[in-house]
């Protein structure tokens, strides 16, 4: 099976890189992506079933894979919800469309974002990140009259790393554009 760019990248560059880097023993220590999840949020397809269809195939666009419909856990009266109602779609990346993805994430879309500074250095403490886009027209999949509403969705970033230091170092040796730490 052939690799994407960034899979052969990381192979061949970054993972003896960052042993070298982290002083890892083992090749099999230097963290990794594991998976990276999109997930979007549709409050209007309470009123609208129209809606979530067209969010689920544009986020299959961007994705390149077919998302699945998120229900709701439980019943809120406020919110006209009732459990099993869906809405949201999300979908999982893994492997080859993985790292398709990442590619295009770093190297498309977010220097598209308006008034972009970088990404902020907010991890989780495992090592995994979370990013949130406000506007799914960044993607070059995305035709800027899609539909009546712009979405934005979450992106998270789940790794291997047993720490924030080892995330933030594998993110940034794929180009991550991080915001500068100023001391």
């Amino acid at each position: 099976m052939e690799k994407s760019r960034l899979e052969e990248l990381y192979v061949n560059d970054i993972r003896p890189s960052l042993k070298k880097q982290l002083k890892l023993n083992n090749i099999m220590q230097v963290p990794r992506i594991a998976k990276i999840v999109l997930n979007v949020g549709v409050k209007e397809a309470i009123n609208d079933n129209k809606v979530l269809s067209l969010v689920t195939n544009t986020l299959g666009l961007i994705a390149g894979q077919r998302p699945v419909k998120r229900l709701a856990r439980k019943s809120i009266a406020g919110f006209k919800m009732r459990k099993g109602m869906p809405i949201g779609v999300m979908v999982t990346l893994r492997r080859k469309k993985m790292y398709e993805f990442l590619d295009r994430l770093i190297s498309l879309a977010l220097p598209k974002v308006r008034d972009f500074q970088g990404l902020s250095s907010q991890f989780d403490g495992h090592g995994n990140y979370n990013l949130g886009i406000k506007e799914w027209i960044v993607f070059p999949e995305v035709e800027y009259d899609v539909g009546k509403k712009v979405y934005g969705f979450n992106i998270t970033i789940q790794t291997t790393a047993k720490n924030d230091e080892q995330g933030r170092a594998l993110l940034e040796s794929f180009k991550a554009p991080f915001r500068k730490v100023e001391k």
